[in-house]
């Protein structure tokens, strides 16, 4: 089968591409080493786990925690110039083929990837995709891995901003106040009651509904997306006007968005980036279910 050829390809000068052909925004392990196996310039960028101790072949390696913010506000977006630094060393462009792998660990870990697919996507980049389960995903379908770093040429890529998928507070403050969006927590529902807390003030935005982000998995892999899509039209309205998600720090979030948006393809859906940790610092910004929580 050859499948070891794809070591090689990975490691080939960067080309405008088309889309792969088997190409979609959540890959399966035996979907991933088919399109690595027949395309050059396929970036793969693996973004938590232990990538100096075993990695897919050919893949890059950016700690996540450069796509967030500092620790008191980690959802904050870095600076443009940070973000262009990054894209550049990885050898990434807007037409490069990108996908995302985190380490598997959880459903949680999903949500490093979703965040640096909804970055990439609002920095210009066209071709993107997540590996389902991540890492150990692929490991358990027996596909090869290696501990040896890979080397790629820097590009020249200079990206511009695109907020069409975000809102920030000044903007989320107007929607509360004029109730003109769809607005989903993708916190587990203990945060959105208030019962649990991991920001300066408990509870949640007015006039937010709760879809779980764990409801989009078994184990630490999401359902197909057919399967979503049908669950999800069935928590949330599909012809809103905007619809926006939040979490805490913009990382679970982030899941919802990518489910509601990448996945089901609902319109004009925007991720509240900063979320909860942002909103919370301000005592006269409004929140429901405060008093509950501890």
């Amino acid at each position: 089968m050859k499948r070891l050829a794809f070591l090689f390809l990975l490691l080939l000068p960067l080309q405008a591409l088309a889309t792969p052909q088997g190409w979609s925004p959540l890959l399966e392990p035996a979907q991933l080493i088919n399109i690595l196996s027949t395309e050059p310039g396929v970036r793969v960028v693996q973004l938590t786990g232990n990538y100096a101790e075993t990695h897919i072949p050919g893949s890059v390696f950016a700690p996540y925690s450069q796509f967030r913010g500092p620790q008191e506000n980690a959802g904050a977006l870095p600076d443009l110039g940070e973000l262009t630094a990054i894209v550049q060393r990885l050898g990434i462009d807007a037409e490069t083929p990108v996908v995302l792998v985190h380490g598997g660990a959880n459903a949680v870990d999903m949500g490093a990837a979703t965040r640096v697919y909804w970055t990439l996507k609002s920095l210009g980049v066209e071709t993107l995709a997540i590996l389902n389960g991540g890492l150990a995903a692929w490991q358990a379908a027996q596909f090869p891995v290696t501990a040896e770093a890979s080397q790629v040429a820097a590009s020249g890529f200079t990206p511009r901003w695109n907020d069409q998928y975000r809102v920030t507070t000044e903007q989320i403050a107007e929607l509360v106040e004029n109730k003109s969006a769809q607005i989903i927590d993708a916190r587990p529902a203990a945060y959105f009651t208030g019962a649990q807390a991991s920001a300066a003030r408990a509870g949640t935005l007015p006039g937010a509904t709760n879809l779980s982000f764990e409801d989009w998995f078994d184990g630490s892999r999401m359902q197909p997306a057919s399967s979503l899509t049908q669950m999800l039209n069935a928590a949330a309205k599909n012809d809103a006007e905007l619809t926006v998600t939040f979490c805490n720090t913009g990382h679970l979030g982030s899941i919802n968005w990518f489910v509601i948006s990448e996945l089901s393809g609902y319109e004009n859906t925007r991720l509240y980036a900063e979320s909860i940790t942002e909103w919370a610092m301000d005592p006269a910004r409004p929140m429901i279910n405060e008093a509950s929580g501890n």
